[in-house]
């Protein structure tokens, strides 16, 4: 980091969070609060939905996913588009004609009170969660990377977010995220561009797109229905559709963006254009991380990319060990370019399997490295991350990007961070508001709901920085961040389709449901954590959605039959 990087990384984020709370202030009741006037138009609503789902997660996680996986990840936004048309005929008609503030106070016209507070809490749960662990997410990764103090860092970023989110409500979210957007797309495509020309002089991008292809990694589609392929076409088109449903659908932080539109027209053509540029954006992006796997095949990269564990394992009983996997590391690297040279020559398919079998190799060196950085942080009884896809991009980023780019590039992960969090804490504070504070207090003056609003957006951004401050890592962050949306997301979307289709299933039915299903959902989850059962997490969202549905069905039928015998 040199002195033009920080001043590019500082001043960026003091402009955004000064310009969100100045074009914002002064809001003085409840709709211009929450729903920003029902102002915003369409491009803002697209931009803004797309900035609440692209975290920090997607910048760091999702090149480091394709480093090592390749394409294949795309498939799991196919069923985006297809959530994208349903919402816009069926969910935004209906919440616009309720005038709902929340997707959850349309519940409670539909069946009662006690099944609103249910799945309002539901909410609340998983993503209270998800806000800590967007602020953890590049907090964790930006201190081990860079030596920040990791403390400070989670209470840094959550304060740059309450103070305008505070400020200024939903449109200040919407503001921001415009620009946060606009930063985020300048800064990729920036790095794309110096990724291909950092290559050889004689490998063009058709070229790299052919050394990544000799390696299995711009396979995109899998139409396999093994469930041991977490992302296939069957999962992306079924499991997605229904994870997308829900949260485009349901989830208050997604929800509360398209509502602060101007017309029902604004709000669906704002859905209908990040439904069309979601995919290709996450195609772009993950290409991005092919293009940094190309440029590691003619540059020698660490055999573990996160500088905290090879720290630890280089510390250890074990650093001998370790230092022999990186040598036999850097000699299949220089053994593997002859191959790769003759292949861009040739475009022989015999030179195409033996670069795939050195990676290969390479495959096992990396993971025979994990393992002794385990072995290493349980004989200093610490928790290291071992897996190091979410570190791959902001090595690269850090080791190989001229200065004041490297400024720019943290500012989009930290705008990412920013944008994604500032939407959790307006929605979950909208939520508390309007679901539960208002239900217990009843009607009270303007002034004092958007007292309370501001209240709850504070209270939930502190509780978001103590997430941040105790979270731990999983395999992969943007993984992570989907199971936890997978464990509760089915059971609601479950819940709101038997409200919208199901015009006989009543209250008490749909209630006990819920609460069977979500314990159930749970339950699956750890059968499969425990490997006693086989069920990716993509899958929770169809599986707890059709759950409570027929619960739902058999309880109402069964209350139905004891009716009539009485």
């Amino acid at each position: 980091m040199q002195t033009l990087d920080w001043i590019i990384l500082i001043s960026t984020l003091l402009i955004i969070v000064i310009y969100g709370t100045y074009q914002t202030k002064g809001s003085k009741n409840v709709q211009d609060y929450l729903k920003g006037g029902n102002t915003t138009p369409w491009w803002t609503i697209g931009l803004s939905v797309m900035a609440t789902q692209a975290s920090a997660i997607t910048f760091l996680s999702t090149p480091g996913q394709a480093f090592h996986s390749g394409m294949g990840f795309v498939q799991f936004y196919f069923g985006l588009p297809i959530a994208m048309v349903v919402i816009c005929m069926v969910f935004i008609p209906l919440y616009h004609r309720l005038k709902v503030y929340t997707a959850y106070e349309f519940l409670e016209n539909r069946f009662d009170k006690k099944t609103r507070t249910l799945t309002a809490i539901l909410f609340l749960i998983q993503r209270g969660l998800a806000a800590g662990i967007t602020i953890f997410a590049p907090a964790i990764i930006l201190s081990a990377v860079l030596g920040w103090n990791l403390l400070l860092l989670n209470i840094i970023i959550g304060v740059l977010v309450i103070i305008y989110t505070v400020s200024g409500g939903t449109k200040a979210v919407n503001v921001t995220q415009k620009h946060q957007m606009v930063v985020i797309f300048t800064g990729m495509i920036i790095a794309f561009v110096l990724i291909i020309n950092q290559l050889p002089n004689d490998i063009t991008f058709s070229k790299a797109l052919q050394i990544a292809g000799a390696s299995g990694k711009m396979d995109v589609l899998d139409f396999s229905f093994d469930l041991n392929n977490r992302y296939t076409v069957w999962s992306g088109l079924i499991g997605g559709t229904f994870l997308m449903l829900s949260y485009f659908g349901t989830d208050q932080s997604q929800v509360q963006r398209y509502l602060s539109g101007k017309s029902v027209k604004e709000m669906q053509l704002g859905l209908l254009f990040n439904g069309l540029l979601k995919v290709p954006m996450q195609f772009f992006i993950l290409l991005v991380g092919v293009m940094v796997f190309v440029f590691y095949q003619f540059n020698e990269s660490p055999i573990n990319f996160n500088p905290t564990a090879t720290e630890v394992v280089l510390n250890s009983e074990y650093s001998q060990d370790y230092q022999t996997l990186q040598k036999q590391q850097n000699e299949l690297f220089a053994e593997k370019q002859q191959a790769i040279f003759n292949y861009v020559k040739t475009e022989n398919n015999v030179t195409a399997k033996t670069i795939s079998e050195y990676n290969t190799k390479s495959d096992a060196l990396r993971n025979e490295a994990q393992k002794l950085i385990e072995k290493a942080g349980e004989s200093k009884n610490l928790k290291v991350e071992s897996n190091d896809k979410d570190y791959v991009f902001i090595h690269f980023i850090l080791n190989n990007l001229p200065k004041g780019l490297i400024g720019l590039l943290l500012a989009v992960i930290l705008s990412a961070a920013m944008s994604s969090t500032a939407s959790e804490l307006n929605a979950l504070a909208s939520t508390t508001t309007i679901d539960l504070y208002k239900q217990r207090v009843g009607e009270k003056s303007e002034d004092d709901m958007v007292k309370a609003s501001k209240g709850f957006t504070l209270l939930w951004g502190i509780l978001a920085i103590g997430v941040a401050c105790v979270a731990n890592l999983a395999e992969n962050l943007i993984q992570l961040v989907n199971i936890i949306g997978s464990i509760f997301y089915g059971n609601v979307l479950g819940i709101f389709l038997l409200a919208f289709f199901f015009k006989f299933i009543k209250a008490n039915a749909v209630f006990i449901a819920a609460l069977i299903t979500q314990v159930l959902v749970i339950g699956l989850f750890f059968l499969n954590q425990f490997e006693i059962i086989n069920l990716p997490f993509l899958w929770l969202n169809f599986v707890g959605c059709l759950i409570v549905m027929v619960i739902a069905l058999v309880i109402q039928s069964l209350m139905k039959n004891e009716m009539n015998y009485e």
